[in-house]
């Protein structure tokens, strides 16, 4: 099981994280896109990303509205997969 992440740690490496923060025990952001096509365009990327790194975040679409909330559920809180994503997601 991934080990949970330092609130000093967290806060560390949200700074190369622009637009995530945290909340409680999760990562969240919120994307907005022109229409629901780009929106679903995006949730298809991040399901790659999420695959590939075999850690998936929690989704929700409202139109062109698209949140994520990344947590690690079987350690109970936020750890180093929940950065990588976040990194995966936002790209190069």
């Amino acid at each position: 099981m991934a080990e949970l992440l330092s609130d000093i740690a967290i806060q560390r490496e949200l700074g190369g994280l622009p637009g995530w923060s945290r909340r409680g025990d999760v990562l969240t952001k919120t994307y907005q896109f022109r229409n629901f096509v780009e929106a679903m365009a995006f949730v298809n990327r991040v399901a790659d990303a999420a695959e590939a790194a075999n850690h998936h975040p929690d989704i929700d679409i409202r139109y062109s509205k698209v949140t994520l909330t990344l947590s690690t559920h079987d350690a109970g809180g936020i750890t180093q997969n929940d950065l990588d994503l976040g990194k995966a997601i936002e790209g190069p």
